[in-house]
Parts: structure tokens; C-alpha cells; sequence
């Protein structure tokens, strides 16, 4: 039987006829096989492997350009289909169900979901640990795996026998590591000089196209017709996008590539799978100085020197909602000041009413009105 065995490819059929004195000689085998009987077999060889064996990857569809490659630590969301080495799928279980040791692989695409894990950190079968490694983003490779690198001679529920053979067909969809920032790429800058840049606090719109990393759409600015806006620095975007953002002149573009951990995370969105990493083209439409924290308003100078007599429009010794409201009004049309961008005026200078009518009896009065600059930095309130 050794040497019929010898030469076989994975597969093959052979039909073995072995003589006496290479079987069980002239003693047999007591009530199955009779002395001096030639025995013959009918073999298919399923799998081979060798304790020396190493994990084999072949690579079958590369992308041309691949900036980074999977490493040790990395983060990878993949599609895989797996087989035994006779080409026989199997499917172990689900994430739900409960088996000791790593993790048991299934076939994603039956799940209509990647399977996402850390590489080189034990959560997955080692030879696929190995196999994954050095792998591009939208790259297809098989990875063959012998099974002291896999089940071992036990194997795993029951589809995966012991001392089996894997073998898997595996498409990386996109990966990153816990570590990585946002990647920006500048795409075209306006022609004219740009002097100044967007920052925290700013008020800016800008268009976007959202995508996977595989060219998958997610949301885009164009389909509502208008531009996003948000004050950037205020938790209204999330924080690869906002920090994406920020830098820009108006009329730039760019490439944002934002990791899962400065995205929506492990858990996703709505319409974003978790641990997804995103693609974002954004430009720039336009920018407006945001205001330093706490303020509702400033001066472009120093403030009037009777700032409460002006505010008192009919100088009858206090300041009711309306005429505070038409004083602030006229010095953002004067060009005077301006209030914080991005939000209602009216409900911001209501706000700015507010917290100067410390009393809350609907009137300010020269006693109650102050200037930001000259309060007790202890106490923190949003007004002039």
C-alpha cells in the first residue's frame, strides 16, 4: 500500500493489487482476510500533506496600485469561499455558535457579510493569520493551509475532518490598523492665492461622495441637491471627516481616506457596515471665520463706549428683547460685527438675550449688562 500510494496526485483513482508477501502474508488477518490471500484496493486520494509544510498563497488578482500591505496587528474585512483540497466546500458554523479554541471559518458570501478580525493576534487559524499577511486592498488570493496550521488532526464540526487540507479563495475588501490617521490627498487647488484655510470653529459647505473602499456608494452631497454644512471642531461630522476638512481653501479637493475608529466604528451606521474603512472626495465650497469658544458674537473693533445707551434705543433706562435684537441686527449690517455662522440668528441672539437678562425678568439693565472680555473667566456663559 506505501508504494501504491506513492506518485498520487489529489484526486486520482488507482486501483492497488497487493500480493501476499506485501500484505498480511501467510497469517492473514483472523476472520477478514485469509493467509497467502492478494488483496486488492480501490483508492482515491483526498488530500497530502507533510509535517514540513509551509502555508502556500498564490496570488490571483493583484491591483495595480497597492500603497500598503496587510501587516501583523492590522484590522482586515474579507470575503472567502473555502474547501477542502478535493475541492468539497464546507461551512463550520455561524459567529453565534460556540466552539473552544480560534475562531472556525465559514463561507462569507453564504453570510452576505465580510468576516472582519485582527491579523497576527491568535483570533483566527493560524495558517490564515499567515496567509493574510502582506496581502493589498481589492487583492484575491488562494491560501492552502496544511492542518497542523489549521484543525489538526481533530478537524472541526462536521465538515472539516481531522489532518485535513484547506484550502481558501480570498477577496480583502479593505483593512487598517488601530493606529492609522486619515489619509489626505490633495486633488486640484483653486488657480487664485489662498491666504487662509479652514479651521476649527469655521462654518463651511462642501460636497461630498461617500464610497467602501471596494467602490461601493454610500451617500453623496449631490443627491440632495445643496452642500453639507457644519462648524467644523463641534462633533457635527464624524472625526476623520471633520479633521479631513480642515486645512482646506475653498475650491479645493480631495481624497480622504477615514479608518473605521474615526468613522462609524465597529458597530457601522445605516448603510455602513461596522469596521468599515470609507472613502471620501470632498471639495470645498465655501468658508466662513468661525468665533472664539463661548462667543455668540464679536466686534471687528472695540465695541461702542456706551455700549448700553445704544442698546437702549428709546433711552428709557432698559433693554427689552426687541430693541436688543434690532441694535445687534444693525451692527452685523453696518459690518460692525458678526455672529456665530452656521446657526439661526434669531434664536442666536436670543440665546446672547438671554444670558445678559441674568435676572430673567424679560429687560437688561446697566447693571446686569457685560462684556465677555470682562467677565470672571470662572464663569462660563455664551453673550457679548
Amino acid at each position: 500500500m506505501d508504494r501504491g500510494l506513492m506518485g498520487m496526485c489529489v484526486n486520482e483513482r488507482r486501483r492497488l493489487i497487493v500480493p501476499p508477501h506485501l500484505g498480511y502474508g501467510s497469517i492473514g488477518v483472523a476472520g477478514l482476510i485469509p493467509p497467502d490471500a492478494t488483496l486488492y484496493f480501490d483508492v482515491v486520494l483526498l488530500d497530502v500533506w507533510n509535517q514540513a509544510d509551509t502555508v502556500q498563497v498564490s496570488t490571483l488578482l493583484r491591483p495595480p496600485h497597492c500603497p500598503r500591505m496587510v501587516q501583523e496587528s492590522d484590522f482586515v474585512r474579507y470575503h472567502y469561499n473555502g474547501t477542502l483540497l478535493d475541492g468539497t466546500a464546507f461551512d463550520t458554523r455561524g459567529p453565534s455558535d460556540s466552539l473552544a479554541g480560534p475562531a472556525p471559518l465559514y463561507c462569507s458570501y453564504s453570510r452576505n457579510h465580510t468576516y472582519n478580525t485582527y491579523v497576527g493576534q491568535g483570533y483566527i487559524i493560524p495558517g490564515m493569520d499567515q496567509g493574510l499577511q502582506g496581502s493589498c486592498m481589492g487583492e484575491r488570493r488562494r491560501i492552502t493551509i496544511p492542518p497542523h496550521l489549521a484543525y489538526g488532526e481533530n478537524g472541526t464540526g462536521d465538515k472539516i475532518p481531522g489532518s485535513a487540507v484547506l484550502v481558501f479563495d480570498v477577496h480583502v475588501i479593505d483593512f487598517h490598523n488601530p493606529a492609522d490617521p486619515v489619509e489626505i490627498k490633495t486633488l486640484s487647488r483653486p488657480p487664485e492665492i489662498c491666504n487662509e484655510t479652514s479651521k476649527a470653529g469655521d462654518f463651511v459647505r462642501y460636497h461630498y461622495n461617500c464610497s467602501l473602499l471596494d467602490g461601493t456608494k454610500l451617500f453623496s452631497s449631490h443627491d440632495y441637491g445643496a452642500p453639507q454644512e457644519a462648524t467644523l471642531g463641534a462633533n457635527k461630522v464624524i472625526e476623520g471627516l471633520d479633521k479631513g476638512l480642515q486645512g482646506m481653501c475653498a475650491g479645493e479637493r480631495r481624497q480622504l481616506v477615514v479608518p473605521p475608529h474615526l468613522a462609524h466604528g465597529e458597530s457601522g451606521a445605516r448603510g455602513v457596515p461596522g469596521s468599515a474603512v470609507l472613502l471620501f472626495e470632498v471639495e470645498l465650497v465655501s468658508r466662513e471665520e468661525g468665533l472664539p469658544e463661548g462667543y455668540l458674537f464679536v466686534w471687528h473693533e472695540d465695541p461702542p463706549a456706551n455700549l448700553f445707551e445704544d442698546l437702549d434705543l428709546n433711552k428709557d433706562g432698559e433693554v427689552p428683547q426687541e430693541e436688543f435684537s434690532t441694535f445687534i441686527k444693525a451692527q452685523v449690517t453696518e459690518g460692525k460685527g458678526r455672529l456665530m455662522p452656521g446657526q439661526d440668528p434669531e434664536k442666536t441672539i436670543g440665546d446672547m438675550f438671554q444670558n445678559q437678562d441674568r435676572n430673567q425678568d424679560g429687560k437688561i439693565t446697566l447693571e446686569e449688562l457685560k462684556l465677555k472680555s470682562d467677565e470672571d473667566q470662572e464663569r462660563v456663559h455664551e453673550e457679548l
